[in-house]
């Protein structure tokens, strides 16, 4: 999936992440390509 960040982070190809709404994880994964 393509995702658009809100506030500007460093991150790297690799990097596991979690996205979290109202305090409960709703979907994790990781980084495979940064394309910008």
């Amino acid at each position: 999936i393509t995702v658009e960040l809100i506030a500007p982070i460093a991150m790297s190809e690799g990097l596991r992440f979690a996205i979290r709404e109202g305090g409960r994880t709703v979907g994790a994964g990781v980084v495979g390509k940064i394309l910008a």
